[in-house]
């Protein structure tokens, strides 16, 4: 099979998880060409200024980390920092709500349920998520375990059943009591997935697993300089290994004989071919299968919704026991009650926007106020993203128009449920661009498909899997039906996220470990 060029290794798709493949194989001294379409690396795990004459750099698609392994960030010499939020999360129901974090958890506990039986469940709940994720994290970037050695590992037959055999609404239910706390704990289980708390799939018991086991602690933390800093030296790193990194090359076909394959890409208005002894695809499954001209798999369906704001400064709240600065560091929920978050899976179930749609928000400036150009973190302004659930991309078909109208749709409704907890409008708070406009942009699931290549916005590109391996996952959860294309993507065993997993794995599957 005969190629112009040749490598030892090809990368199709420039995001994180490729750049951290690209970086670990080109240390080891193979030859490799990344092959990125978009004019710039990163996929979605980038920083960008999205509002004209707005000095702020938004994590415009994913916004925090809990995944990465430190393994990596040492194994490749990362100059990247991340910093741990003072308050996990605020809750507000009425005048009042639940703060956990700042040594304010048990009390703030007390007042909303009026004892500690609440906080006991939790305190015990989360202790043994904690050690479920001290025992299966650290196996991320180990060859696969099958599923009883990881059940052998893990050593807590009701961890066990509660979180790989049980739907997570089982458990939840037989461990609190309290509406507003059963929904703070089942959102782990709903970001980007669209399943209800009994869903007898379990998928939503794999989004919980990977949502408390990230960093054999479950912490997500706040990147410093934004998602945009990980890329960049990611691909600094990668670049300094040797690596070749080609942006506005888009990959259109991959023609493999078993042993060697070959990618065809598009630059411009020209096609050229590239031989390698491996090809890594940093792309959905679905991608994947139409570079080899194979029947596609299943579709995805993303369901999420996405709004980034700059604000001059931070709204008040009718909690006035709470400072904004507080509620705000953390993960705010709005809309998450146990109840709510069940009227909005029927109403998405029923080809209906969610009536009161349920989200939750965070202020990446209160931790990491870099990302602000000097002018606007004097001024005291501040950027939020907020992350809608229950939102399937089949509520925004039929093309662009009603796209679009979904979504303003969307928007309005999703701010508006904000405003019921808050002491003041939101709109009132934000900055304006260069032309004038608000500070305000969402991005619907369909969007993100059109933006990024997600299947159906799906920012998993696909359900997630449990961690361990079967017949058919092979032995890093990375390899293909061809022995020399690899998956490297969020669609792989143990993807998903801002991990650099699949990178990781997939460069030690080429590298025979």
């Amino acid at each position: 099979m005969p190629a112009h060029a040749s490598y030892d290794a090809v990368i199709v798709g420039g995001g994180h998880n490729g750049l951290v493949a690209a970086a670990y194989l080109a240390r080891a001294g193979r030859s490799v060409l990344v092959l990125e379409r978009l004019g710039a690396t990163g996929g979605a795990a980038v920083s960008t200024r999205p509002f004209p004459g707005v000095d702020a750099r938004l994590s415009r698609y994913s916004y925090l980390v809990s995944l990465l392994p430190d393994k990596i960030r040492t194994d490749l010499g990362l100059r990247f920092e991340v910093r741990r939020r003072p308050v996990s999360s605020y809750t507000p129901l009425g005048d009042g709500g639940l703060l956990v974090g700042e040594g304010r958890t048990r009390a703030s506990f007390a007042e909303l349920t009026g004892s500690d039986a609440e906080y006991v469940a939790w305190q015990r709940f989360y202790g043994a998520t904690t050690r479920v994720a001290e025992r299966v994290f650290p196996t991320l970037t180990e060859p696969l375990p099958t599923r009883d050695e990881l059940r052998e590992r893990i050593d807590d037959e009701a961890a066990w059943r509660a979180l790989f055999e049980e739907p997570i609404g089982v458990a939840i239910e037989d461990r609190f009591h309290h509406d507003l706390v059963r929904g703070v704990v089942l959102t782990d289980a709903l970001i980007g997935t669209f399943a209800d708390a009994h869903d007898p799939s379990l998928v939503q018991n794999r989004c919980f697993l990977y949502h408390v086991i990230g960093g054999g602690t479950g912490s997500w933390d706040v990147p410093v300089g934004g998602m945009g800093a990980l890329t960049d030296a990611l691909a600094g790193a990668a670049r300094a290994a040797g690596a070749e990194i080609a942006t506005g090359h888009e990959a259109v076909r991959i023609d493999t004989d078993g042993s060697r394959a070959e990618v065809t890409y598009r630059a411009g208005d020209r096609e050229s071919t590239v031989g390698a002894g491996r090809v890594l695809v940093n792309a959905s499954p679905r991608t994947l299968a139409a570079l080899l001209g194979e029947q596609e798999p299943s579709p995805a369906e993303g369901s999420q919704f996405k709004v980034n704001m700059v604000l001059t400064r931070l709204p008040r709240l009718k909690d006035t026991s709470v400072d904004p600065r507080e509620a705000f560091a953390g993960t705010l929920h709005v809309g998450e009650g146990y109840g709510e978050l069940a009227a909005a899976y029927r109403d998405a179930a029923d080809g209906r926007l969610p009536s009161a749609p349920p989200s939750e928000i965070y202020c990446h400036t209160l931790t990491d106020p870099s990302i602000l150009g000097p002018g606007l973190a004097g001024k005291g302004h501040h950027t939020l993203t907020l992350f809608g659930l229950h939102t399937p991309a089949r509520l925004f078909a039929g093309g662009d128009a009603a796209n679009d109208a979904a979504r303003e749709r969307l928007l309005t409704a999703t701010l508006s449920r904000l405003d019921d907890v808050l002491a003041e409008p939101i709109a009132g708070c934000f900055a304006t661009d260069a032309d004038g406009r608000p500070c305000v942009e969402a991005k619907t699931p369909l969007d993100l498909e059109r933006e990024l290549g997600l299947p159906g916005g799906h920012i998993f590109h696909g359900d997630l899997s449990f961690p361990y391996g079967t017949s058919e996952t092979g032995r890093w959860g990375v390899e293909t039906a061809h022995p020399a294309v690899l998956l490297c993507g969020a669609g792989a065993v143990r993807g998903g996220g801002v991990s650099g997993v699949p990178g990781h794995n997939a460069a030690m599957a080429v590298l025979g470990k």
